[in-house]
């Protein structure tokens, strides 16, 4: 297999051959019954496997520092530290999230890794793979068609001006952002938008499912407006339940993929966690669990937001528990714990942190480092609150300097945190090697009982600045008038006792994307609540982050293109 990568503004070519996925399969051990091919280097797991006794392994939970446009590769280490715990003899599965088609034609591309470090098949994985994120959209928007229909044959009792459900669609596209709809006496017209699939509530009630009956108590439960005496209605009064079950049922079984070297990896479902809670699903990594003796996950952009949100959402009602933290809104849904937690630096973003400029940063600036050092620290400081060992992994470009690497080894070690230099890129999984074994000796200290940041029946004003405080740095939260009313709207129909899922930018600390490092002196602004109740959370959008991202200038869309023997380039 040849791998076209990317890396520090040049490409190359890595060869690597990749190993037939019939044996990711024997690897496993899962009953061939169990396997729904999709092609030949893809299938689907059935949910039966999980019906089995298996003694379950150890969960590592990855994350990063902030991100910054010179990319941090928190994927690529999480596929390369698989790799090095298998190159030292482990047992190893990977749970990682689908990628979306927004990202992919806009400003990020591929989502599989990089160099020896990658997914496959990797252009199948990036655009419509299993079709899952189809079958997400087509489920949420017939509920959009019920909704409208509904309203204009007067069957539901809903006031069309409180409908909060809107449609979604797998791209960026910002004129969609604000729509309205029932033009030409075709129905009420109505303000409405779009959401980019990622955000969906059925994404989310997907990815936080523990089975098909779960999935259609959490499709119940969603709340789609309000009536004229504000009173909630909920999707089950439209009465197709089942139509979307139908939709979703192959979508709720976890796919399988293979790493470049042959680690198993389940790849289900894709929330972003600047806008969603950013976790792969409970039943990829109860899967990861189940057939590995430890299973690697991650959760999106950095630990104030995907992290923070896998630990107080995902792990609590999921009985899933990381054992090491590589850098909380998963853990309150399932139940997982996560043994250790890595958290990813590079040495070109922490440089950034600390002033560099982008065109810069091939130059050795020690001094800017160790400024955007702060920024770790504020990711250690917060994942210190989960009382889980941490480890540090630092993904090694090929222009990193001995200066740089040495400092952020030594300030690691000042605080009493492993630090693994990780060639996971050019080397895969024997530059990963190191920080396995220092992640299979986080893993193995004994914890305390995991416990979340916050508890659920707090006020939600209360559990806003618990995070703000804790994980951000924040002075504290700022509602405006128009949260405010949202808010009350939401406690007088009882639908806030629930976690918090913060819709932020991801560019920063604070709710402003362009401050870098360790912002201070700050407050979160909350402008707007949405109820995602079938999924078991309260989304807060803060600042300026909407829930369809936008197009760059010079989107990824424009660079992509099939060769002559129909292969896809420019991913």
């Amino acid at each position: 297999m040849n791998l076209l990568a990317k890396r520090g503004g040049f490409r190359h070519h890595v060869r690597m051959a990749t190993p037939a996925f019939s044996d990711c399969i024997n690897k496993l051990g899962v009953d061939e019954k169990d396997v729904i091919p999709f092609g030949r280097n893809k299938a689907k797991i059935s949910l039966d496997v999980l019906d089995r006794p298996a003694a379950p392994g150890k969960l590592i939970l990855v994350s990063a520092i902030t991100p910054t446009p010179s990319g941090e590769g928190k994927t690529t280490v999480s596929i390369g530290l698989a790799q090095g715990l298998q190159a030292i003899g482990k047992k190893v599965c990977l749970a990682l999230r689908q990628p979306s088609m927004g990202p992919v034609f806009g400003r990020k591309g591929g989502a599989t890794g990089g160099g020896k470090s990658s997914l496959t098949p990797a252009e199948e994985i990036n655009m419509h793979f299993t079709g899952d994120f189809h079958a997400i959209t087509s489920a949420h928007n017939l509920i959009s068609a019920i909704i409208d229909n509904a309203m204009f044959f007067h069957t539901l009792n809903i006031d069309e001006r409180k409908v909060i459900w809107k449609r979604v669609m797998d791209m960026n596209d910002r004129s969609l952002r604000s729509i309205i709809v029932g033009l030409n006496k075709q129905g009420f017209p109505r303000e409405t938008g779009f959401d980019i699939t990622p955000a969906s509530e059925i994404m989310a009630c997907l990815c936080l499912a523990t089975s098909y009956k779960d999935m259609e108590e959490r499709i119940n439960r969603i709340v789609i407006g309000f009536t004229t005496d504000d009173k909630p209605v909920f999707a089950r009064e439209l009465g197709i339940t089942g139509s979307v079950m139908a939709l979703l049922k192959d979508a709720l079984m976890p796919n399988l993929v293979q790493s470049v070297e042959g680690v198993p990896c389940f790849l289900h479902g894709g929330p972003f966690a600047n806008i969603a809670h950013g976790c792969n699903s409970v039943l990829a990594t109860r899967m990861a669990l189940h057939f590995g003796d430890y299973a690697v996950t991650e959760a999106g952009f950095a630990f104030d937001l995907g992290a923070e949100k896998f630990l107080d959402i995902k792990c609590r009602k999921a009985d899933l528990k990381p054992d090491a933290v590589v850098l909380d809104i998963k853990c309150r849904q399932s139940g997982l714990d996560p043994a250790a937690i890595v958290i990813v630096a590079t040495a070109r973003a922490l440089k950034m942190h600390g002033g560099t400029a982008l065109a810069d940063l091939k130059n050795t600036d020690v001094d800017a480092l160790k400024k955007g050092l702060a920024n770790l620290d504020a990711h250690l400081d917060a994942a210190a609150h989960y009382k889980r060992p941490v480890v540090v992994a630092v993904n090694k470009f090929f222009d990193d300097s001995r200066e740089e690497l040495d400092a952020i080894v030594k300030h690691c070690a000042e605080r009493g945190i492993p630090c693994a230099i990780a060639d996971i890129f050019s080397q895969g999984g024997e530059g990963g090697k190191d920080l396995a074994q220092m992640v299979v000796e986080a893993a193995d200290r004994s914890s305390a009982p995991f416990k979340p940041l916050y508890e659920s029946a707090l006020p939600v004003e209360e559990k806003l600045n618990i995070i703000a405080r804790n994980i951000y740095g924040a002075d504290g939260v700022e509602l405006t008038a128009a949260a405010k009313k949202k808010l009350a709207q939401f406690e007088a129909s009882r639908l806030t006792d629930l976690p918090v899922c913060m819709a932020k930018t991801q560019n920063s600390l604070s709710d402003n994307g362009r401050l870098r490092g360790r912002p201070t002196g700050f407050t979160i602004t909350v402008r707007d609540f949405e109820i995602a109740n079938g999924a078991g959370f309260l989304v807060a959008l803060c600042g300026e982050i909407m829930r369809m991202p936008a197009l760059p200038v010079s989107p990824n869309a424009m660079h992509i293109y099939l060769d002559n023997k129909g292969n896809v380039q420019g991913l």
